[in-house]
């Protein structure tokens, strides 16, 4: 086990640490240079796994910048920007972040539980109760699942919208996080009842009535669950976030997880990195949903197939993928995707790219990503200091 590639995650770590939290990048590119949700509870999660007091302090001042600037309707800042002359705050850009609001939520309750810290939850509450109401709001149908637009989460150039698996996974995650803390049987039942309605929609041969039941009988099930639906169908693409979550949360049986794991595992070997790529396959100019991708990018085209979300891959998607994988005690191939991990952030003198090409294995982005940093961490400590993220 060479320290070498876990102490310059660290150090990158310390380099994005800053007065008000994690910025996205140590590089000054764009708006890279911010605090970000996602981005910086991800970073948090790292920190707490690392158990380094400096960037514990870190995580604990990004989920206070958060808060400081919730919307009064209760969204969660995507990004926020804050220097000595001004802030500013965004909420998202073509769409609103629905995902920023969830990570939110699990970042505040796993900081109070990996901190022995309940009394920080309580000092979140109003905030907390805020975002979940929100969340009730986004269902629009009050069905139980939200309904997220195009570019409303991560994958924000990509092509997933309606009924985003991704999302409804962190919005239980959300829910279970909270729950642990002020044991609501109300919240209790909606867990139990989002987890029925994700089950019922996105798995094969479920019982229950369906959101779209001419939609769903009219899918090819694959080996992973698809990774969003609306009132147009669904989209079949392999989300390896999603379905690395949906493993790591339980959903569905362990026959479930186990074909998850097996089918994002051979990807993965089968690409010149060893990593599982983000979105698969790629969609080219001659598939159905190019001319949807293509126009959904507010500067410049990024998703040309085999990069960005059309088919790259991330080290931070991999990492967890890699907590899949240590939660279903399957540690040669989490080593594995560790080391590919590692590899991809060592490439040009340790530059942490946010993605690469799946096809050349050339990297993308930015570098000096936080989050790329941020897996090999969390994955690093999950094998070899039994490091568990609650869910």
């Amino acid at each position: 086990m060479e320290t070498i590639y876990y102490d310059k995650s660290i150090e990158l770590l310390h380099k994005v640490s800053t007065p008000k939290g994690f910025l996205a990048s140590a590089e000054n590119t764009s708006n890279y240079q911010r605090v970000w949700a996602r981005d910086g509870v991800i970073c948090g999660l790292a920190a707490l796994a690392s158990d380094d007091h400096k960037l514990i302090e870190t995580f604990k001042k990004t989920l206070e910048t958060l808060a400081e600037n919730q919307h009064e309707i209760g969204t969660i800042p995507s990004n926020v920007l804050v220097s000595n002359d001004k802030t500013e705050v965004s909420y998202g850009g073509l769409a609103g972040r629905v995902d920023a609001v969830t990570w939110f939520v699990i970042g505040v309750c796993q900081f109070a539980y990996h901190t022995n810290d309940d009394s920080f939850v309580l000092q979140y509450k109003n905030e907390i109760e805020k975002a979940l109401k929100l969340l009730d709001a986004w269902e629009f149908n009050n069905k139980h699942l939200m309904y997220v637009p195009l570019s409303g989460n991560w994958a924000d150039e990509y092509i997933t919208d309606g009924y985003v698996l991704y999302d409804q996974l962190l919005r239980i995650w959300a829910l279970k996080s909270y729950n642990y803390f002020v044991k609501s049987d109300s919240i209790s039942n909606k867990i139990k009842t989002i987890t029925k309605q994700v089950e019922v929609n996105f798995l094969p041969n479920a019982i229950g009535e369906k959101f779209h039941e001419r939609a769903y009988n009219e899918l090819i099930f694959q080996e992973y669950l698809p990774c969003s639906f609306s009132p147009s169908g669904y989209k079949t693409q392999f989300d390896a976030f999603a379905n690395s979550l949906a493993a790591l949360m339980g959903i569905g049986t362990n026959e479930t997880h186990e074909k998850i794991i097996n089918h994002a595992y051979d990807l993965a070997s089968s690409t010149k990195l060893g990593l599982v790529p983000a979105f698969w396959p790629p969609i080219f100019k001659s598939d159905e949903h190019w001319n949807l991708l293509k126009d959904n990018c507010k500067y410049e085209f990024r998703n040309f197939p085999y990069q960005f979300h059309n088919g790259g891959s991330w080290s931070m998607v991999n990492g967890f993928f890699g907590l899949a994988l240590v939660s279903k005690s399957q540690k040669d191939k989490a080593e594995t995707i560790l080391r590919q991990i590692n590899e991809a952030n060592a490439l040009v003198d340790f530059s942490f790219y946010e993605n690469f090409n799946t096809n050349t294995s050339e990297p993308n982005g930015v570098p000096f990503c936080a989050w790329s940093a941020a897996a090999a961490i969390l994955v690093h400590q999950a094998l070899y200091k039994n490091f568990k993220i609650v869910f």
